[in-house]
């Protein structure tokens, strides 16, 4: 099934097309796997709740909601409630843990990560999701998500999803230092990513069998309002490549020059850690001029990491540079045995083409700069800048040129070739 609008889908066709991609089917218990409240913007949470009342309220069905929060906090009730509608009651909301709640279908074996990678990376890789995908007493699967630029795999959702979004510790870590290795400036944006060719590996050989309907949106947010552009609900690839496709035209934004000043807004309501804010760093430095500055005003910023453990790790190593991490690789035990850090801190870096410099309130200076940013007080970067008064893209200011950007998780910047 596919449903696209230059406009935006209206919700009665988007309810009308949750209901056409259930019927034919005997459904007496069901499994969402919807995008948590950090994928504000993915539309996941309005179509998880006309799953939800669809298959409750329809077909009469009993359903398990477990969020594919990958690495990151679980959802609290208060979050829940406001991302899915109201729709979902707190109780059938399940929690993935990706340290605990997974087992191991197999494996992609070394020659074949070698081979996609042209031998950047010659090791296997344990394909690990959460147990409660396997059980067979659901009749369905549905992955809700949000095909957009992504720095680890090119282009997300689809099976990563389930891989990351449900995955385990070493699928998650081993993926990651995948595309770190591989460079997130040649494969963002892009479908066929050594990443994404393992994950499709993994997809084939051990999710097959499994009863998956894949539901993937391409969104646009106009003044303020979400818009969903594309709709694809199905099983093939070949509805995620026409929903890459789309997303190619929606999500990325070419600039003629490079940027020499670029201010990012992090919303307090989805950007609490770096491990999410730093989009604010992957998804521009394609588009930023040697020696730029790169402004990120994080009010809601508190931590580094998105568990305690990953945090830890963040501010002991910091965000030294992808040549600096590659060395702490080989003589830290702690990096080797948390890859998805690893290469996170490499992504987290400008490498020194750019300077980038967190404005918070919540995190101290000291903290800050601790992990290698320059720091900014909120206050003073909202007074200097102020955010409220400019329009996405290029502005005028008193200090010249500034590129504003309200949300880094809806696509990507890059320099028009």
């Amino acid at each position: 099934m596919e449903l696209t609008n230059e406009q935006g889908i209206s919700d009665a066709a988007i309810r009308e097309a949750v209901h056409q991609s259930l019927a034919g089917r005997r459904i007496k218990k069901a499994l969402l796997l919807p995008p948590d409240c950090t994928r504000a913007f993915s539309g996941g949470g309005k179509l998880a709740a006309h799953y939800y009342r669809a298959l409750t309220e329809g077909a009469g069905a009993l359903v398990d909601v477990m969020p594919a929060v990958g690495t990151h906090f679980p959802m609290t009730r208060a979050e829940c409630e406001s991302f899915f509608e109201g729709a979902i009651p707190f109780e059938r909301v399940v929690h993935h843990s990706w340290r605990s709640d997974v087992e191991k279908l197999g494996e992609v074996p070394a020659d074949f990560v070698s081979h996609v990678s042209e031998g950047l990376v010659s090791e296997k890789i344990d394909v690990e999701i959460n147990r409660r995908i396997l059980d067979p007493a659901y009749d369905i699967i549905i992955s809700i998500g949000q095909v957009v630029p992504h720095e680890v795999v090119g282009m997300a959702n689809y099976s990563k999803n389930i891989f990351v979004g449900c995955g385990g510790h070493s699928m998650i870590n081993s993926s990651h230092m995948l595309g770190a290795f591989w460079g997130a400036e040649r494969l963002m944006g892009k479908d066929f990513s050594p990443v994404r060719k393992v994950f499709d590996y993994a997809e084939e050989r051990f999710l097959s069998k499994l009863p998956i309907l894949y539901v993937l949106t391409v969104t646009t947010v106009r003044d303020g309002t979400l818009l969903i552009h594309g709709l694809y609900a199905g099983r093939e690839r070949a509805l995620f490549e026409k929903a890459v496709a789309l997303s190619q035209q929606k999500n990325i934004s070419y600039v003629d020059k490079p940027i020499q000043r670029a201010l990012v807004w992090l919303d307090p309501h989805e950007f609490r850690s770096t491990w999410l804010g730093n989009k604010a760093i992957y998804r521009t430095r394609m588009a930023l001029a040697d020696g730029g500055e790169l402004f990120v005003l994080a009010p809601g910023l508190r931590q580094f990491g998105e568990d305690a453990e990953n945090d830890a790790l963040i501010r002991r190593y910091g965000y030294r540079g992808r040549l600096k991490i590659l060395e702490l690789i080989k003589t830290e035990a702690a990096l080797r045995e948390n890859l998805s850090v690893a290469a996170h801190l490499i992504h987290g870096s400008s490498d020194g083409k750019f300077s980038i410099t967190y404005c918070t309130e919540q995190l101290s200076e000291a903290e800050v700069r601790g992990v290698g940013f320059n720091y900014l007080p909120f206050e003073q970067a909202r007074a200097r800048f102020k955010p409220e008064t400019l329009r996405d893209g290029w502005n005028t200011s008193d200090e010249g040129d500034i590129y504003s950007i309200s949300n880094p998780a809806l696509g990507m910047w890059a320099l028009r070739k």
